[in-house]
């Protein structure tokens, strides 16, 4: 399949959970792809697994000094700057607002944030001269409305969907395309770690569609938004929730109604 045929994307987070299946899906439709990420023998075995399509890079994204190298490192692979960037890399956090160490704050805002800005801060230049782009921000529904105990995570979600919105009205003059995505619950380590198996048979209670999502869910929107077939979409937020944001804190959760 060619969806992606000529795309140069850099997937940031990618050696495994949402990143890595990005990355396959992106291979599947003709990318070449930069893995990025700070876990090193989990992103060169998928890189591995993908073949010449593909390349792992050692990566911290809230290391401006990273970034350069990462992007340099992907135009001198891919022979051309990248024309797509997913700012996929993220972590979760807990804690109450009064009651949150400022360190975990502080690394909540240095990956999630300070990581998205300079992944477009990076690119853009290359998607300037090239006069094309398409930057894929992950944020999350925590991005679109708040969660007890996620404070600080959610302001980071938050400024990543603002980011977002300001850098589509900057580049759109350069014909680079900016948005965000906003996933519900997805069965990734990242998620799992936070409570495993009971954590997430109690999140499918409260959606609608009554199942936790998958990395591989996931994926297909970040090709469209990567693909030229969403060459009139920038500035969008797109949740990808099984219907968390359709609804409110009085959905009663599963009541048997599906059968499940």
């Amino acid at each position: 399949m060619s969806r992606l045929k000529d795309k140069y994307a850099i997937v940031t987070g990618a050696a495994q959970g949402q990143g890595a299946a990005i990355a396959r899906a992106f291979v599947a439709e003709g990318a070449r792809v930069a893995l990025a990420d700070i876990a090193d023998e989990a992103g060169e075995a998928l890189a591995a697994d993908l073949g010449d399509a593909a390349h792992f890079s050692h990566h911290d994204v809230s290391d401006a000094q990273s970034w350069q190298r990462v992007v340099a490192e992907a135009e001198e692979r891919f022979g051309t700057p990248a024309n797509v960037l997913v700012n996929n890399a993220g972590i979760l956090r807990f804690g109450e607002v009064d009651t949150m160490p400022m360190d975990e704050f502080d690394l909540l805002v240095a990956v999630n944030m300070r990581g998205c800005f300079l992944g477009m801060q990076a690119v853009a230049p290359g998607m300037k001269a090239g006069r094309q782009g398409s930057i894929i921000n992950c944020s999350s529904v925590e991005g679109l409305a708040g969660m007890s105990s996620l404070a600080a995570y959610t302001g980071t979600k938050f400024a990543i969907r603002g980011m977002t919105k300001a850098a589509a009205v900057e580049l759109g003059a350069f014909n680079i395309r900016v948005n965000s995505v906003h996933p519900g619950m997805v069965d990734t380590p990242m998620t799992r770690v936070h409570g495993g198996d009971a954590a997430m048979e109690w999140a499918a209670t409260r959606i609608p569609l009554e199942r936790v999502g998958t990395p591989e869910d996931i994926a297909p929107l970040y090709v469209h938004l990567a693909g030229d077939e969403s060459s009139y979409t920038t500035g969008g937020e797109f949740a990808i929730d099984g219907g968390a944001t359709a609804t409110h804190s009085f959905y009663p959760g599963n009541s048997g109604r599906g059968g499940r």
